[in-house]
C-alpha cells in the first residue's frame, strides 16, 4: 500500500479527497464532471488491479466534484475475473491511506421489481451475499470480525436521498444479492432471490463493502438498473445491453452524486 499511497500524494500536489467514488459498468462519465482532473491509469499505481472487462476505463480520477475533493476509480476488479474476492483490497486500502473517509459504491445491476424497470436508480439498503465468498478470508486480525449491521451508513444513505428529492430523480431502495458470475442468473435463481427478499441483483459491490467497513470507511451504494433479472421478460440478457442501458440511468445517477457530493458541505 505505501509505494501506492505515496506515489499518489506526490502525483495528487496537495488534494485531499473527502470521497473515495467506484464506477461501475457504463457509469465512467461521471469523471467528466471532475474539475481540475488528474488522471492515473491503474497500471502505473503498484499493486492495482487492471480489470479486462469492457466499460471499465481502469483508471484513478481525483479533483473536484463541485466544492468537494474527491477520488474515483473508474472501473473495477470483479470477483468473476480471477476468482479473488480480495480482487480490490488494494485500492480500498489506498483510499483509507490518502485519508479517505466514506466510500460510494456504484454498479450496474438486474431488477427483480416490476416498478423498478431499466434505467432506474436504487439505493443499496442491505445486501445478501449469495456467492459466499469473502474478501476477509485469511486476514489473520480479530478485525475480519467485522460487523455488517449498520453496512450502509445512515447518514450518507438520507444525503442521497435529499440529493434524489432535490434533483427530482426518483430513487429506489433495495436489497442488492451478490452472483458471483460471469454467467447471468437462470430464471430459477431469480425466482429464488425474490423469495429471499432480494430487489436486485448484480456480481460486484458485496466485497467492497466489507473491506470497506474493515477498513473504517463509511460506505453507501447505488445500483443502475441495466435489465429485468431472467425469466422476467422473454429475451435473453447480455453484457451488451448493460453497457447500453448504464448510461442512461447514470445519468440519473450522477445528478444524484454531484448534488450530494458536489455540495461540499450538506454530509459530514
Amino acid at each position: 500500500m505505501k509505494a501506492a499511497v505515496d506515489l499518489l500524494v506526490e502525483r495528487l500536489n496537495g488534494l485531499m479527497p473527502r470521497y473515495g467514488i467506484v464506477l461501475g459498468s457504463g457509469l465512467g462519465s461521471l469523471v467528466e464532471e471532475v474539475r481540475d482532473a488528474i488522471r492515473i491509469p491503474y497500471s502505473e499505481l503498484p499493486g492495482f488491479p487492471v480489470s479486462g472487462v469492457s466499460g471499465h476505463a481502469g483508471e484513478l480520477v481525483a479533483g473536484y466534484l463541485g466544492r468537494t475533493a474527491v477520488i474515483m476509480l473508474a472501473g473495477r476488479m470483479h470477483y468473476y475475473e480471477h476468482g479473488d474476492p480480495n480482487a480490490m483490497r488494494k485500492p480500498i486500502e489506498v483510499l483509507m491511506g490518502l485519508g479517505v473517509k466514506s466510500l460510494i459504491l456504484t454498479n450496474a445491476a438486474g431488477s427483480l421489481r416490476e416498478d423498478m424497470p431499466p434505467g432506474s436508480v436504487m439505493q443499496i439498503t442491505d445486501h445478501i451475499n449469495f456467492s459466499g465468498k469473502n474478501p476477509l478470508i485469511g486476514e489473520d486480525s480479530d478485525g475480519r470480525f467485522v460487523g455488517m449491521t449498520s453496512a450502509y451508513d445512515a447518514g450518507l444513505s438520507a444525503a442521497m436521498q435529499g440529493a434524489a428529492l432535490a434533483e427530482g430523480v426518483p430513487l429506489a431502495s433495495g436489497v442488492y444479492m451478490w452472483f458471483s458470475g460471469p454467467s447471468f442468473e437462470t430464471p430459477a435463481e431469480i425466482r429464488m432471490a425474490r423469495i429471499l427478499g432480494a430487489d436486485a441483483v448484480g456480481m460486484s459491490t458485496v466485497p467492497e463493502v466489507i473491506l470497506a467497513r474493515f477498513f473504517g470507511l463509511r460506505v453507501a451504494a447505488a445500483s443502475v438498473i441495466t435489465n429485468y433479472g431472467a425469466g422476467m421478460t422473454s429475451g435473453e440478457l447480455s453484457h451488451q445491453e448493460t453497457k447500453d442501458m448504464a448510461p442512461i440511468g447514470g445519468e440519473r445517477l450522477a445528478a444524484i452524486l454531484k448534488r450530494m457530493i458536489g455540495g461540499g458541505d450538506t454530509i459530514g
